[in-house]
């Protein structure tokens, strides 16, 4: 991120109506209400960023309510970069509303050389979020999740180091990301008998991807552990974004690690100009129709998004006012989404 934080920008004061906008959602069989939407710092809060577009980001976000902002030890560029600026905009403009936020962090991808920097052993896990609180000048962590599953270490040493990071007061809960419904159930179990019961689960989910409908929902369902969504737009292949050519600015040809152009192909864009007319006949953009689509299933307590202006979080917030499919709808859906 361009540093450039000491460029003038007014005292923060948030706006006293911001949490009328939101709606809460109880977070699985737990105390804790997530905003409906969340916002994470997965991009545009690197260190090549610009520092002022990403602190407006986290002001209007906040402002519409979004009380939960979404980290990890390697979002960046470099790694780190995330949690380094987000500190620096905690200081400068949150700290005295850090009760009313919900900051998450995760380890489980790789963050520094040699063997005790990737996966899920105690000793990377311990250390990472050592640092991350580091970085971003924090006491504890809301929730602290192991990124992804390790084939290479026990289950009962992750997940031991996740009750471990509680009971010493680094995190007030702990969640995982991307463990499919069999790894889930151990870890669930695992992490119950431990006292520290897995408070919710991160996946990837949106229209196009729906691996989790095999059967993680259903085993976060009879579970009682939450779910918030990631990659709901599909990168920004569920907008409007490209329905016309690739715009220049575009993640598509800006950053093709995780959109290559070549996989919007003909047959993809093809389906998301059907979907887009659907969501124009339901009154939204195609962007709120694919957040409330993922919204209707009680399972999911929050949609993860990410954005690059301060303008797009009202857009995603707007497709709270309409979350109900009717049956037609839905049956419409899935057949574009079968053509």
């Amino acid at each position: 991120m361009t540093i450039n934080d000491k460029e003038p920008l007014e005292m923060y004061v948030p706006s006293p109506s911001r949490y009328e906008g939101m709606k809460y959602r109880r977070c699985g069989k737990s105390g804790l209400d997530l905003p409906a939407i969340s916002l994470g710092l997965w991009h545009n809060f690197g260190h090549s960023d610009d520092f002022k577009i990403g602190r407006q980001i986290l002001r209007t976000a906040f402002d519409l309510g979004i009380t939960h902002f979404d980290l990890a030890n390697n979002y960046g560029p470099p790694y780190g970069a995330a949690e380094e600026n987000f500190g620096r905009i905690l200081k400068k403009d949150f700290l005295p509303y850090r009760d009313e936020l919900l900051i998450s962090s995760k380890a489980g991808w790789d963050m520094w050389p040699g063997p005790y920097g990737n996966f899920g052993s105690k000793k990377y896990l311990v250390s990472s979020l050592d640092q991350s609180l580091k970085r971003m000048g924090l006491d504890y962590v809301d929730i602290f999740y192991h990124h992804r599953p390790d084939p290479d270490t026990p289950l009962e040493e992750t997940m031991g180091a996740l009750d471990l990071i509680v009971r010493q007061g680094k995190a007030l809960y702990v969640g995982i990301s991307q463990y499919n419904a069999e790894d889930t159930a151990k870890a669930s179990k695992i992490l119950k008998e431990l006292g520290t019961p897995c408070l919710i689960h991160q996946p990837r989910y949106n229209m196009m991807d729906r691996w989790a409908e095999k059967d993680l929902l259903a085993e976060l369902g009879d579970s009682g552990i939450g779910a918030i969504a990631f990659s709901p737009l599909e990168q920004g292949v569920l907008t409007n974004k490209y329905l016309n050519g690739f715009p220049e600015d575009s993640r598509a040809i800006k950053d093709g690690r995780y959109l290559k152009s070549s996989n919007i192909t003909p047959e993809v864009l093809g389906q998301v100009k059907k979907l887009n007319t659907l969501a124009e006949e339901r009154g939204q953009s195609l962007a709120q129709m694919a957040i409330a689509w993922l919204l209707k299933s009680p399972v999911i307590t929050s949609v993860l998004v990410g954005v690059s202006k301060a303008s797009q979080l009202q857009d995603n917030v707007n497709s709270l006012s309409n979350l109900s499919f009717s049956k037609e709808e839905l049956m419409k859906i899935e057949a574009i989404l079968n053509d």
